[in-house]
């Protein structure tokens, strides 16, 4: 079971929302949405937790590119969105609007497959397996009172801690 949040920051501290991941596909409709909560161009977390196995962290400050940090990026790709983060980070994937202009035999435009490229080269490399421990940007929450270390350290219930340090866990608590 996940849980999902977005933690706006405004001027008098920290806003919590629960949030609904039904629609978000990619990291651009998560920060979209992250964006949608923000008040102004203040920072907005997006915390996703899954049963303690793994959590993720998506950081949208304006307009900026969002800075992720994922737990455990090998239990994260056993989820979707977590595999949808990890993916990302990676580049595992390729954007599923390409696959639109793909013809029924698999190549774009009705072009045969290059020679060194066969049907199962990306299936081989969608399989790869996502590297163990931690991924993506350990230092997104620096400025923020948690450092690389700490963050890195997190187990369990590390969405709590880390609202701890924010100041903010009542109002996390409340969406929870």
């Amino acid at each position: 079971m996940y849980f999902a949040a977005l933690l706006a920051r405004t001027e008098d501290g920290w806003e919590a929302s629960d949030t609904e991941l039904d629609n978000v596909e990619t990291l651009t409709d998560l920060a979209d949405l992250a964006r949608e909560s923000s008040v102004g161009d203040d920072t907005v977390l997006a915390l996703i937790e899954q049963e303690d196995s793994w959590f993720a962290i998506v950081r949208v400050d304006g307009e900026d590119d969002p800075r992720v940090y994922v737990s455990d990026a090998a239990a994260a790709s056993r989820s979707s969105y977590g595999a949808m983060l990890v993916d990302e980070l990676t580049g595992r994937e390729e954007d599923d609007g390409e696959l639109e202009s793909l013809d029924l035999d698999g190549t774009e435009d009705g072009e045969p497959e290059p020679a060194d490229e066969g049907p199962d080269s990306d299936a081989a490399e969608a399989a790869a397996p996502a590297p163990h421990g931690p991924l993506g940007d350990a230092a997104l929450l620096a400025d923020l009172g948690v450092g690389e270390k700490e963050l890195r350290a997190l187990d369990g219930d590390a969405l709590s801690t880390i609202a701890d340090v924010l100041g903010c866990t009542e109002v996390l608590e409340a969406v929870r």
